[in-house]
Formats: structure tokens, sequence, C-alpha cells
């Protein structure tokens, strides 16, 4: 029985998945079976008469080894995980489990350590506890994880009086990039902006993505509000730019709205809606900046939910009208066309602010059927004045971003002036030069074939600051308008006068028509008819009105 006995336990000790190692009282080894070989790499002659620190991995600290032998002369047990090393110096997770063999005296005189590798076990374990809490797209922290940080940089804030940044950030327009180019190029998009990110903060503050394209970044330990400013500062300024996707070049900026902890809120989930209103004021001032939180947004976003319900049935209750200003001749001040301007008579608000709803709309679908409407609108009143001999030039529309991206924009047009009789020379759209920074060759394509029905196309706001010129040679467009902003500057300015001539100069030579918007001043004229801009617009002629107004101003001229 005892030599049955034998031969079985030396069977299982040598057919067993488990590794096997016996040391003495010292820790010295004195046998091994084959598992213990196959997983360590040691051969038993390699490894008997060594002690057992040869698969030290050097990942535990002294303290680890000090309670592990602790528990083995005390109880003659110890049980748990660690890391250890093969012979070729590969790192592997085992689950071990030491036991003490007592001799005929009651002490321990050796050690059976058996363990197993668990290293895939671990990998996956730890994979799935990082998807967990990380952004498998950008590997960046994901809300989980953020807002754990977030809570655990309050509570080190509040022990240590200090201050927390917290920005959220969200890039402009996008969804077009996403609805346009398609889901691929967004998600190639979101790893750079990710990467942007991370090389512009500290190691020691946290990005993380909450979703879409919106991010967020905890500046702990920081030493002002100042120093929060530059830091989104610079944000803004490597988050604007160029993004090259599948050979397109796809221009980028982004709005950060910031909350300062403990003065904008105490609560995690308060400072995070807290910077989020502070993003949105940066978008309704024009995006590509950064926003700290006050009292008062509060009441704005309220305003801005209340605006978006009432703007979703202003059109069907006929609340929208457009109003209209001329265009001139600089040399003559001749009438030379318009430009449509939507805006919003409220029934308790009164005249609403384009500023206000416009940017609503085009953050939702409404833009859509809106600029359907003043596309309509405009070249019906436009064949009213064509036909009166008020039409010697065109009737300029602006687009938006979404209509150009999103809408069947070549149909619409098509439809509004045969359902108007407008001939398509008679009409101008005017898109902004981010628009045009960012156009795909699906858009180039629209712009090409609206070209090609006879409209003319001009750029908005043109010289806001943008650093490529390129996209003049691409696109198929008649003219320029020069921002009102470099107009307003012309007398007390240098850099805006400059900036102007070299416009109406690049305008010319490009064979451009080059519109002068936001004229006031007689020094503005001047300067204006000095430099050659053919055409120009502002208060210092007529402010735009409503078709009953501007017909009896009409009625003043000379045509």
């Amino acid at each position: 029985m005892t030599l049955l006995r034998l031969v079985f336990e030396t069977a299982v000790f040598e057919s067993t998945l488990e590794g096997i190692m016996i040391t003495d009282a010292n820790g010295v080894i004195e046998t091994v079976n084959p598992a213990f070989t196959r997983i360590t790499g040691y051969r038993k002659s390699e490894a008997v008469g060594r002690n057992a620190r040869i698969l030290s991995s050097g990942k535990q600290a002294p303290e680890f080894y000090r309670h592990l032998w602790s528990s083995l002369r005390d109880n003659g047990f110890w049980q748990g995980e660690l890391w250890n090393r093969c012979k070729n110096g590969t790192l592997f997770h085992e689950y071990l489990t030491i036991t003490g063999i007592k001799d005929e005296t009651g002490q321990y005189s050796h050690f059976a350590g058996i363990f197993t590798d668990i290293t895939q076990r671990k990998i996956a374990e730890e994979r799935l506890h990082f998807l967990a809490n990380h952004d498998p797209l950008t590997g960046l922290p994901n809300r989980t994880l953020f807002m754990e940080r977030l809570l655990l940089a309050t509570q080190r804030a509040q022990r240590e009086t200090r201050k927390i940044g917290l920005m959220f950030i969200d890039l402009d327009r996008f969804k077009y990039i996403n609805d346009t180019m398609g889901h691929a190029a967004g998600d190639k998009l979101l790893t750079v902006i990710a990467e942007r990110l991370k090389s512009s903060l500290r190691d020691s503050d946290t990005v993380a993505r909450l979703g879409g394209d919106e991010f967020t970044v905890i500046l702990e330990s920081i030493a002002d509000v100042q120093h929060v400013a530059k830091v989104a500062k610079k944000l803004v300024s490597k988050l604007n730019g160029i993004v090259k996707i599948e050979q397109q070049e796809v221009f980028v900026t982004a709005s950060i709205g910031i909350a300062i902890y403990p003065e904008d809120g105490e609560a995690p989930e308060t400072l995070l809606m807290n910077a989020d209103t502070a993003m949105y004021r940066a978008k309704e001032r024009g995006k590509n900046n950064f926003q700290f939180f006050t009292s008062d947004m509060n009441t704005s976003t309220m305003e801005r939910m209340r605006l978006e319900n009432s703007l979703h049935a202003a059109l069907a209750r006929g609340e929208l009208l457009l109003h209209y200003q001329p265009k001139l001749k600089l040399a003559d001040e001749s009438l030379f066309g318009y430009e449509a301007l939507i805006r919003w008579n409220h029934p308790q608000m009164g005249m609403v602010s384009p500023a206000q709803f416009i940017p609503i709309a085009e953050d939702s679908s409404l833009i859509v059927p809106i600029g359907d409407w003043v596309l309509h609108t405009a070249c019906s009143q436009a064949r009213i004045w064509l036909d009166q001999g008020r039409l010697p030039g065109r009737m300029a529309v602006n687009i938006s971003h979404r209509q150009l991206k999103l809408s069947n924009l070549v149909e619409s047009v098509h439809s509004a002036l045969s359902q108007s009789g407008l001939p398509a020379e008679c009409l101008e759209l005017e898109i902004t030069e981010s628009m045009a920074m960012d156009t795909t060759q699906e858009t180039l394509d629209t712009l090409v074939r609206l070209r090609e029905m006879g409209v003319h196309l001009t750029i908005d706001d043109f010289g806001t600051g943008y650093s490529s010129l390129s996209y003049l040679r691409k696109l198929p467009i008649d003219g320029l308008k020069i921002d009102r902003s470099f107009v307003a500057g012309l007398e007390q300015e240098p850099g805006d006068a400059a900036i102007t001539r070299a416009i109406i100069s690049l305008a010319n030579s490009l064979n451009l028509a080059v519109t002068a918007e936001g004229i006031e001043e007689p020094y503005q004229l001047s300067f204006l008819r000095e430099q050659g801009c053919p055409f120009g617009q502002g208060y210092w002629y007529c402010r735009p009105m409503d078709v009953a107004r501007l017909e009896d101003w009409l009625s003043t001229k000379s045509l």
C-alpha cells in the first residue's frame, strides 16, 4: 500500500500542470517537477541547490517578502499572487500556495510551493478593467474614471485648500465631419485631437473623453485662475488648424468652458455641469475660444432652451421675416444689389437678434428648413425688384455650414430659382471662410454645380485669421467680402488697414469681386475707394430694412 501510494504521489508530482518546488527551511530548492521547468524555463539540474530567489522579478517590495516569510514561520502557510521571472527574463504572474512541512521535532524543515501561471488571465482582467474605465478609441479615461478622478481631486483640494480648474472641450462642427466624411474619418480626427491634448498638458493633469467630441481636462494644484486661462489659450491654439484625414484637409477649432473649484461648485457633478454651460457660452461667442463660468450663465442656458423650443414653431407661425441691406458700387454709390438677412419677430420677446437664434438653429436640424425658406423668399423678392428695375445686380443669401454639408443644396437652389423665375446670375450665395477651409470633395462638387448653374459664390467674413489661402485656388468662387472688423479699424488700427489693402489687392489679382461690409464712417469709404474696392454696404448708406421701408428708401435713390 505504501509503495502504491508512493507511485501515485510520484505520478501526480510528475504529471500535474501546476509547478511544484520543494525547498529547505532556508528557501534552497531541493526538487522541482516538470511543470516547474515548463513554466520557468529552469531545468531541474539548474534549479536544485539554488535559492528560490532566482525567480524574483523585482516587482515586489522587500516588505512583501518579509510578510511572506513571517506568515510561513508563524503559520506554515502563505497564499497569494506575485510576479516572478523566467530563466529568459520574461515575467509571469502566478498564483502561489506555500505549505510548511514539519520534521519529527515539530520544526519546519521544508516548504512546498505549488503555483499556477495566471499571466494570460491577469492580462485579460487588466484589459477588461481598462475597457471599463477608458475610451477604446483614444485610450483616454472615460466618463466613469473621469468622475472618480474628479471626486478624488476635489477631496485633495479640500484638504489642502487648493483650487482645481475643470475644462469642458467640444469640437466645433464635428457632426458635419462625421456626416459628410463618415465615422471612420471622425474617429481618426478624435484620435488626433486626443494626442494634441495629451501632448499639451502635464502628466499630472487628467484628459478624458466623455463621449462623441466632448473632452474634459482636470488641472490640479493650479497657482491661480490666470494659470488656467494660459492653459486654455494654449489648447485653443493647439486645436486650431488643419488635420489631414484620408487625403482631405479638415479645418478644426474647439470651444472650451472652464469651471473653478470651489467657487463654481464643490460637487463633481456641479463642476462638470457649469463647465459645460461655459462651453456653450464659448460657442455662442463665435466658437474657437474659451469662457469661464459665471453665475448668470445658468440663466442664459435656460433662455437658450426656451428660444430653441420657440424656434421650432417660428417658421410655421410666420414669425420669421427677411430684412434686406443694399449693396452699392462705391465709385458712384449706385445700387448694385441686396443681402437678405433673416429676422425673428417673437410674439412675446419682440425682435430676437440673429446672433441669438442662428447658432441655435445651426446646432439643430432647424437651419436646413429655415435656410430653404430664406432662399425661396429672397429669390421671390429679388424677382419682384428685377421686374421693377430695382435689381441691377444680385441678391445675396447666406448659406449655413449644415446646408452646404447635409442638405440637397443644388436642388433647393434650383427649386427657388424655378419657382420665383429669378435668373441664376441674379443670385449670390455667401459661405463663410471657415466653411471654405473645410470643404470636402463632395461639397466642392456641390459648389461647382452651383457655379455651373450661373449662381455667383462669395466668401463672407474673409480675413478673419485662417492661415491657409490655398483654398482660393480650389474653389469656384467669384468674390470676397472683407470682414467688418477690419473696416471698423481702418482709421485707428494700421494693421487692419494693411490687411484690408492686401485683401483688395489679392482679390484684384485673382479677378475676384470684393465687397467691404460694415461701412459706417466717411474715412472708411474714402480709404476703400482709394484702394479700388468696387462694392460696399453698411450703415453709412442704409441699415437692413423690411421690404416696405426699403422700398421707401429706394424711391429716394436714382437707379
